[in-house]
């Protein structure tokens, strides 16, 4: 895959919560993550304060930089479990967890949906 693309078939590289990773205005990226904490509260039902906002460099990335959302998410963990590069490439695409995630992420199943016919 040559774009950052998450498991899931989120966009990393269009991320919000990347994107404040990589804002150098210190100003701006608070701002940022106190935007996303209300999103994340909102839409997650995750309470979250901007300083919960950690940096991440996508959920393929090494731990040390990967927003606790990533890090605790379902889909993430059943993907590495299986080896798989994506969820596009699962035998049991789609599941109840990602059905509820393309609920709120139109876009991302658009992105796996890609993928598979692509493979």
């Amino acid at each position: 895959m040559d774009k950052l693309i998450a498991y899931c078939g989120l966009a990393c590289d269009t991320c919000p919560i990347h994107l404040a990773t990589l804002e150098q205005d210190e100003s701006h990226k608070r701002s940022i993550r106190n935007d996303l904490a209300e999103q994340c509260s909102k839409y997650y039902g995750m309470k979250m304060k901007a300083d919960d906002i950690n940096d991440c460099n996508g959920c393929r990335s090494a731990l040390e930089r990967l927003f606790s959302g990533c890090l605790n998410c379902e889909i993430r963990k059943c993907v590495i479990h299986k080896g798989l590069e994506s969820y596009a490439y699962c035998s049991g695409y789609i599941c109840e967890t990602l059905r509820k995630h393309f609920s709120l992420a139109q876009d991302a199943q658009a992105r796996l949906e890609e993928i598979r016919e692509a493979n």
